[in-house]
């Protein structure tokens, strides 16, 4: 079954509504999926109420694990960590950074402050991440991306090198932001090959590495 814990919705800059986007991921074979739309301190406390509640409705009648998320996206690196920590109080489960992915003009030092964070769960596409970088991720136990998103996965052999030559924990998620982009079987065989990733790589980004994350969320 197919972990995915970056998601967008018609909150940010998705298409479809957050329970839709819910529903196709459940048709679709989803253990469990995470909505966190992009959002800045103005927009959190909205976003996060919608998505738990509509995170709550999904799980109470469907077979499928909707995690309430948010992804910081495009702030200040120095405003980062009192973000996250105002995200977790608001209610969300899985705080995401967006990182420097090398298509974007993320802020330098993004992904070294994510890293730095107690409240961050997951960067998201990090780009040309250091080895002192992963190693932080290692420490504080945050999770890295190997993106299936277009422009995003052009750094994932690079994260994916990294990751195993530190024991970074890396989870694959579709960064999806309409029906089309959600994972399926043969997809997530072929991108995390495609990093250079082996078969025992594999099964631990498909299977130990989101049920180690699912430990770290509310029950």
């Amino acid at each position: 079954m197919i972990y995915d814990f970056h998601t967008h919705t018609l909150l940010s800059d998705g298409v479809l509504s957050p329970i839709e986007l819910i529903r196709r991921a459940a048709v679709n074979d989803y253990a469990a999926i995470a909505l966190t739309d992009h959002a800045a301190p103005g927009t959190m406390e909205r976003i996060i109420r919608e998505t738990v509640e509509v995170c709550a409705l999904a799980r109470s009648h469907w077979n499928i694990r909707a995690i309430p998320g948010i992804e910081l996206t495009h702030l200040p690196a120095s405003a980062i960590a009192q973000a996250a920590q105002r995200a977790k109080e608001l209610g969300a489960w899985l705080v995401v950074v967006h990182g420097e992915t090398i298509v974007e003009p993320v802020e330098k030092g993004t992904n070294l402050a994510a890293l730095k964070s107690p409240h961050v769960d997951l960067l998201a596409h990090p780009g040309l991440l250091t080895v002192e970088e992963a190693q932080l991720a290692v420490a504080n136990n945050i999770f890295l991306e190997i993106s299936a998103r277009k422009g995003h996965c052009l750094t994932n052999g690079h994260i994916a090198s990294l990751a195993q030559q530190v024991g970074a924990k890396l989870l694959l998620n579709s960064d999806a932001h309409d029906e089309s982009d959600l994972l399926t079987n043969s997809s997530l065989d072929a991108i995390i090959h495609g990093a250079g990733l082996d078969d025992a790589a594999c099964r631990q980004i498909l299977g130990t590495n989101p049920q180690a994350l699912m430990k770290k969320l509310p029950a």
